[in-house]
């Protein structure tokens, strides 16, 4: 019997869908049956529960009885929750590039029965504007070629079929060599915002790997312009309206040049890295504008975005009470009623409140406008913390925008990572402690074996992992063994590296798919090493064979991250502001600084040269932790240094095949590591 039967799934997403009159199937077997016994066309809408223009086609459209009865006649509707199977919004994202249309989401595509797509777009509106043609008008006229007109269908999708091939076909090249760093270091400044920071124009993403990459640059190059055009972004985009200035984390991206309008929407992958790119430049700059942010951040994770078994949720929404923005914005007005007159008028001047406003009648909290940087005005700041409690307080009693509380393995692997690496440079045990609770309950939680499930909500595992998930999952396990010395955290990353191996790599082309050898219901196994709102997997898995390579020796691990460097190679040139990660891991690869240190567990000097690392900035660091019984491989350069007998706890500093002489002194180990 025709119905909606998104009731039973377990994404927020598709049970916000649960309601509508459109009869919505989830995407597997059985759904693509029907439309093949039908012999009805597919329509395939792919968005996530934090999505606003999500939201806004589904009021409009979806919950619309007419549209809904002309989508039930002439199609079979399926939902699908992009972060729950990025498998299917990758390919058919992909078709949308390939028919020349600007992607993004809500995806709307028209699939044939087989599932092989032939036209789509975005976001349609009921009636013609935007330039767009109404929602009603695209499903009749979609139909209609269908029925009418197969040729045309089956031609378009000969046409999407040898484009994603090709896609899926990256093109191979040489290995390339160390000059390319600063090629493309200096191709990228021109397209870098001098005055607001991040890439000129708007809207506005973070762009993390890329400015990982300048940040990397300016290091190597001792060059003040790269490093002013990293710490100019962070520091607009720490103090804009990006950021929530009252209860932490950053939104997804700004729409506007400045910085001060975001999509409200917080993402746990954006607030991920961001958090590993502040502590980066904090180690260098000691900036405290950056560890408040940090700081901020994490709190805003630890309260907000906890599930119960210690893992992290997705993403908290755009909207509340079906307004964006509605939960985080002021009027004049209100914070005059809330507040003290000397407090409403020190936070009105310091965060741009105008009684005007500055967006859509209200005001966005910023400090942009400002030409100081408050933050290092201690007194201001003290001033300000009882005002922002209070704002806080009343804001909490908004009805707040909801949440995505599934558990993504990949983007838990992330925050994981960077708040592991956080915990270390700031010496926050509670953060540390976080980390390893939330790798705990995705290891323990999301996984057969050593099989990765992709997403869990409510204990209900959902689907197979796909290349991100193993990618992300054995980085936080690197960067946890880095931080804590456990060598359960070095064996738990290769054995997921070692099933990326059996199932998931290219042994013809090179590279690795972002779907294991078994995945059902896909027309395409796609392959890239192109960045989208998260990092490659193919860039991250570099990232993890590099570390692997120097914290174990094996050299066959240099070997498969060269051989997914090589895959991509040829598309380097062209591509690179798309391929920073994999730029950024081939970096690592080829140009690490290994610190081995060997210690007891406790040893206050052992401690006090771990402090050293944390305080220096090297963003190559690789670090392996031994106990004065453990041994290294061999062949590996500081082998010979510790065959002799070394009395307490000692570093050495490896680049390459040449390793320092025993360093017992933690300020020659900080000089170690930042000399060029």
């Amino acid at each position: 019997m025709s119905r909606n039967q998104l009731d039973q799934e377990t994404s927020p997403y598709l049970l916000q869908h649960s309601t509508n009159p459109v009869h919505w199937r989830p995407w597997g077997a059985a759904a693509l049956a029907e439309a093949k016994a039908a012999n009805k066309p597919i329509l395939l809408s792919v968005g996530y529960a934090a999505c606003h223009w999500c939201h806004v086609m589904a009021h409009e459209s979806f919950e619309d009885e007419t549209t809904a009865q002309l989508i039930n006649a002439l199609f079979v509707p399926i939902k699908v929750d992009r972060e729950e199977r990025p498998d299917l919004d990758i390919i058919y994202q992909s078709a949308l590039a390939s028919l020349g249309q600007q992607g993004g989401w809500p995806l709307t595509m028209f699939l044939t029965a087989d599932a092989e797509p032939f036209w789509g777009g975005t976001y349609f509106p009921p009636s013609p504007r935007f330039g767009r043609p109404s929602f009603r008008d695209v499903l009749t006229g979609v139909a209609a070629t269908y029925t009418a007109e197969p040729d045309k269908i089956s031609t378009n999708v000969a046409a999407l079929q040898q484009a994603l091939l090709r896609l899926a076909t990256p093109e191979r090249g040489s290995i390339p060599d160390r000059a390319i760093f600063e090629q493309i270091a200096t191709a990228v400044l021109p397209a870098v915002d001098l005055v607001h920071g991040g890439l000129s124009g708007a809207p506005k993403f973070p762009q993390v790997p890329m400015f990982q990459l300048l940040w990397k640059a300016g290091l190597r190059r001792a060059d003040p312009a790269l490093r002013e055009a990293v710490t100019n972004t962070l520091t607009h985009m720490c103090q804009g309206g990006i950021y929530d200035h009252l209860g932490g984390g950053f939104a997804r991206y700004a729409t506007d040049e400045s910085w001060l309008v975001p999509h409200f929407e917080k993402m746990l992958y954006d607030n991920a890295q961001l958090i590993e790119l502040l502590t980066s430049v904090w180690q260098h700059d000691a900036s405290p504008l950056y560890a408040a942010r940090i700081t901020e951040t994490i709190d805003w994770l630890l309260r907000n975005m906890l599930t119960d078994h210690g893992a992290f949720a997705a993403t908290l929404d755009a909207d509340s009470e079906g307004v964006e923005g509605k939960y985080y914005v002021w009027s004049s007005e209100e914070i005059d009623r809330v507040l003290p007159a000397d407090q409403a008028s020190l936070l009105k001047s310091v965060y741009g409140v105008t009684t005007g406003g500055n967006w859509e009648g209200h005001s966005i909290l910023n400090r942009n406008h400002r030409d100081s940087d408050a933050d290092s005005d201690d007194a201001l700041a003290a001033r300000l913390i009882g005002a922002k409690r209070t704002l806080l307080a009343v804001r909490s009693k908004r009805i707040p925008p909801a949440r995505d509380d599934k558990c993504l393995a990949d983007w838990n692997g992330m925050m994981i990572a960077a708040l592991a690496n956080a915990a270390f440079v700031f010496r926050r045990a509670d953060w540390q402690a976080a980390a390893e609770k939330a790798f705990a309950a995705i290891r323990d939680h999301q996984s057969i074996d050593d099989r990765l499930v992709h997403s869990m909500r409510r204990g209900r595992r959902q689907g197979e992992a796909m290349l991100d998930d193993y990618a992300q999952m054995a980085r936080a396990a690197l960067v946890l063994y880095a931080t804590t010395g456990q060598q359960s955290y070095l064996s738990q990353a290769s054995r997921w590296v070692n099933v990326v191996d059996r199932h998931f790599r290219d042994d013809l082309n090179g590279g690795c798919f972002f779907t294991a050898d078994n995945a059902p219901d896909l027309i395409i196994r796609t392959k890239s090493a192109f960045d989208q709102a998260t990092p490659s997997g193919n860039g991250v898995m570099v990232d993890v064979l590099a570390r692997l390579f120097y914290q174990t020796g094996d050299d066959l691990y240099r070997q498969r991250a060269e051989a997914i460097v090589s895959a991509f190679a040829g598309q380097i040139e062209r591509s690179f502001p798309s391929m920073a990660s994999l730029l950024n891991s081939w970096e690592l690869l080829n140009d690490a600084v290994h610190v081995v240190v060997v210690a007891a567990s406790g040893d206050p000097a052992g401690q006090t040269l771990l402090t050293a690392i944390a305080e220096s900035c090297q963003p190559n660091l690789v670090m392996t932790r031994l106990s004065p019984d453990d041994r290294l491989p061999d062949d590996h350069p500081a082998a010979a240094k510790l065959a002799s007998k070394i009395a307490g706890a000692v570093a050495f500093v490896c680049r390459g095949p040449v390793c320092s002489a025993p360093i017992i002194d933690p300020a020659a180990l900080h000089l170690a590591l930042t000399e060029s």
